[in-house]
């Protein structure tokens, strides 16, 4: 019977730093549109436009690049724990 991989892969950790910082950039713009009380006002304007509005439209491509950074991190880490796997296959035999 084959024994149970542990979570981040056999003797790879399930947390780390790449991970945790995509975490925290997906959380980045979450948090930034729940806070209202931070957007909820009229002034200033741009281009006649009121701050609510124009705020949460610069979130948009904002909200972009924090989700590439996140996948860049994620992707990061899978081929580091691809290339440890392998390392520990090709060692093991």
């Amino acid at each position: 019977m084959p024994e149970p991989e542990e979570p981040g892969g056999p003797g790879l950790p399930a947390v780390t730093p790449e991970r945790v910082l995509a975490a925290l950039a997906l959380l980045v713009p979450i948090v930034a549109m729940l806070w209202v009380g931070s957007y909820d006002k009229p002034e200033p304007e741009a281009g006649g436009v009121p701050f609510f509005y124009w705020y949460q439209l610069l979130w948009v491509p904002v909200s972009a690049v924090f989700t590439v950074a996140a996948y860049l991190l994620v992707d990061r880490d899978e081929k580091a724990r691809r290339a440890a796997r392998a390392r520990k296959a090709g060692g093991a035999r």
